[in-house]
């Protein structure tokens, strides 16, 4: 008889099975209005190049990561998404990838319902296990920053509108479900002209945050304090329909002519820079005394000024020394972990020492 009765489920077992089938007793009772991301923790990590994964920004929320990335091209008045211009097709663009798809994630996480008849202010987030944490789009801009600038913040519009971006309205910063940052050859003094609103912010230079003074035209303005040295910037030529080559990395202007510029979280989000270049090589699997000092400096320099700090182009082998790399950064105060490897990112809290080199 137990071998008999074990062949069939039981009422439980059935009910579990068909829990919200049509028909069932429990028909319409599957889903609630914000469940779509309601077994989701938000992880302190940025997926990097986000657009190259199965399901663009899904798979990145779905890891739990409160940063995503997509590098963007301007060709005949669209924004397309791709890492170079052979690998752009005509419907993978900003507003198909990211735009649309976060306005019909953030609508479903702000129903309007005869229990809620109000939108909540601020608006919900994406994650309903945070409705308060805000996902960092980070746009990487590849043509020239001045052109591109104009169609980012068309296409941002219906965030606008909606209240769902991080804006500072010329005195406080009031953040938002989506906060816009942009890296690449997004053009500094475009994007910080507007004093009285601004909701794309930039992505300043992580390796120069712990400079005590700032150097910012060709003839030298030489500003006492916590601020940011600059080496006077060539101007551009004249961009072309691709002008990817011309690409200056975070803190140097495209276009603009140089004059004082002061990174601050009112007109920035993140402090980046590239891991392999300004740190170097990690060799021994051993931070040496002096990479830990500039670590610390560089850190220290963009918390003062109210920004989140970011490296990119971590090494990603040999996993040993990766995770030695991502447990060393957390710990010294990296505000978010730049990864290719969404699972092994996310599954593991880096603030505790797993190791022989703790």
């Amino acid at each position: 008889m137990g071998a008999f009765l074990a062949f069939f489920p039981t009422q439980l077992d059935w009910v579990i099975d068909h829990w919200g089938d049509p028909g069932s007793p429990s028909e319409g009772l599957a889903h609630w209005p914000t469940d779509l991301t309601a077994d989701v923790r938000p992880v302190a990590c940025h997926s990097h190049n986000d657009y190259w994964r199965k399901v663009p920004l899904y798979d990145a929320i779905y890891a739990g990561c409160i940063s995503a990335e997509a590098d963007v091209w301007l060709s005949d008045e669209e924004l397309y998404v791709g890492h170079s211009t052979y690998a752009l097709t005509p419907n993978r663009t900003l507003k198909s990838l990211y735009i649309n798809p976060l306005l019909d994630i953030l609508v479903k996480q702000n129903p309007i319902t005869r229990f809620h008849p109000k939108l909540d202010t601020p608006p919900n987030g994406v994650f309903d296990t945070d409705p308060s944490q805000t996902l960092i789009l980070l746009i990487d801009f590849k043509t020239d920053g001045d052109a591109l600038v104009p169609y980012v913040q068309s296409q941002l519009e219906p965030l606008r509108r909606n209240g769902y971006l991080t804006h500072f309205n010329g005195t406080d910063v009031t953040q938002g479900p989506v906060t816009v940052v942009a890296s690449g050859n997004a053009p500094f003094g475009l994007l910080t002209s507007n004093t009285t609103y601004r909701d794309v912010f930039f992505d300043a230079p992580l390796d120069r945050m712990a400079d005590a003074a700032v150097t910012t035209s060709a003839s030298a303005i030489v500003e006492t304090g916590p601020d940011i040295k600059f080496d006077p910037d060539p101007e551009l030529t004249e961009p072309t329909a691709f002008s990817h080559n011309k690409n200056r990395g975070q803190g140097h202007p495209s276009s603009v002519p140089l004059s004082h510029y002061s990174y601050s979280h009112e007109n920035s989000y993140y402090a980046s820079a590239s891991f392999t270049s300004s740190i170097g090589h990690v060799w021994r699997s051993h931070f040496s005394p002096k990479q830990l000092a500039k670590i610390r400096a560089q850190i220290s320099g963009a918390h003062e000024r109210g920004l989140k700090v970011r490296y990119w182009d971590l090494p990603g082998w040999p996993r040993g020394l990766r995770n030695y790399i991502w447990h060393v950064l957390i710990r010294e105060g990296v505000d978010v972990l730049n990864v290719d490897d969404l699972v092994g990112a996310t599954r593991r809290d880096w603030r505790k020492g797993k190791g022989w080199w703790w």
